[in-house]
């Protein structure tokens, strides 16, 4: 099974958040999202300053299998994206969960409340492998 930190919150749709404590998440893809899509080659980034609204898509990570969007999690506006993954895809791979890839300054922080922990993460990639 993939490692699942306690300390995030997990959408169904493979992505985590990171609550940084200033009203900002750190978002990237949970390492079983990784797993499925294998070695990264490609990650394009929303663009800074962006407003995004919860389950629409923001990026797209391409790996050697294929690509797959990136939803923001949460409504917000995008305050920095992690550059670096442009030259570093594989960067997501070697550490999913350190490898983060936009911040969002959030504008409704109460949605934190409604996405899933890690236990429940847990349980909703286990119904979705069977």
């Amino acid at each position: 099974m993939s490692t699942i930190p306690d300390n995030l919150k997990y959408s169904k749709s493979h992505e985590w958040v990171k609550d940084e404590g200033d009203g900002t998440v750190s978002v990237g893809i949970t390492d079983h999202a990784q797993e499925l899509l294998g070695d990264l080659v490609f990650v394009e980034l929303p663009e800074a300053g962006a407003n995004l609204s919860a389950g629409s898509e923001c990026a797209v990570v391409e790996s050697v299998k294929a690509a797959s969007d990136v939803y923001s999690p949460v409504d917000g506006e995008v305050v920095a994206v992690n550059e670096d993954l442009a030259d570093t895809p594989e960067a997501i791979n070697e550490d999913p969960y350190g490898a983060w890839i936009f911040r969002i300054k959030l504008s409704d922080a109460s949605q934190l409340d409604s996405m899933l922990d890690a236990q429940a993460y847990a349980a909703a990639v286990e119904a979705e492998d069977h």
